[in-house]
């Protein structure tokens, strides 16, 4: 624990931390030592989370209710920062589902603006100290949906991909500087906008945020990917390696055709 805090450390940023994956990524840090900066939308539950995680941790914790489609605003609040930020993880997404003539435009943009545009720069701003301090580690969320196809979520699928390259890109870029970057491909996580999403019962190897968080967490620093859950590395297997394109398509869409 305090070495994670010394590599990662003081301050870690979570973007999308309000409940669920990013709220267990912030128990995690908190767990860990680590001081938080909290950004999502809902000010209400960022503050209720703040207040548990000071209680139970004693770290210090700052909130910002910010849209992270909104990166002007996001830029701004990285740039009046005064904390030294060793750790990003960019956990926020926007997923809307059906099929993709269905899809507004404005929905398509705004996937493109929080799960591609803000993880992309906020990173780009984050990274520039840690380059210069020598150390630092960068999580970004993808998904088993980004290995291939992913029928009525393809618009998100296709952004979770671009996530998984970059960070693939910049594991080998940042290491010589001394900085953990990692990518991690989660399959189903049972939380709040899952459980509203899903109509029926819970994918194949379906976990916890907080068994995907501590798995992403314990797997920083060991290499450009991670997949929590022996179940979905084994489907990871079995749809890139084995099965033909077409076949992991069809089973992913068995997996989301009851989305809503």
């Amino acid at each position: 624990m305090p070495d994670f805090k010394t590599t990662y450390g003081p301050w870690a940023i979570v973007a999308g931390a309000s409940e669920g994956l990013g709220a267990a990524f912030a128990e995690g840090l908190a767990e860990r030592g680590l001081n938080l900066i909290l950004i999502a939308r809902r000010l209400d539950k960022l503050e209720e989370l703040a207040k548990f995680l000071q209680t139970n941790y004693a770290v210090a914790v700052e909130v910002f209710s910010l849209d992270l489609a909104d990166f002007k605003g996001v830029k701004r609040i990285i740039s009046e920062m005064q904390q030294a930020v060793g750790l990003l993880i960019y956990n926020a997404a926007y997923a809307p589902i059906g099929n993709f003539q269905d899809i507004p435009e404005e929905k398509l943009e705004r996937i493109v603006d929080v799960n591609i545009k803000t993880p992309l720069l906020l990173t780009k701003l984050l990274s520039k100290p840690m380059i210069q301090k020598k150390q630092g580690g960068i999580i970004l969320m993808s998904s088993l949906a980004g290995n291939q196809g992913s029928p009525k979520i393809a618009t998100y699928a296709a952004s979770k991909a671009f996530n998984l390259i970059f960070a693939e890109g910049l594991w080998l870029e940042l290491k010589k500087h001394g900085i953990a970057v990692t990518a991690s491909c989660a399959g189903a996580i049972s939380t709040p906008g899952y459980k509203k999403a899903q109509n029926t019962k819970d994918a194949p190897g379906t976990l916890s945020a907080r068994q995907v968080a501590e798995a992403t967490l314990t797997s920083l620093g060991k290499g450009p990917t991670v997949i929590p859950g022996f179940t979905n590395k084994f489907a990871h297997f079995l749809m890139n390696r084995i099965l033909p394109r077409k076949w992991a398509i069809s089973i992913m869409n068995k997996n989301t055709k009851d989305l809503t």
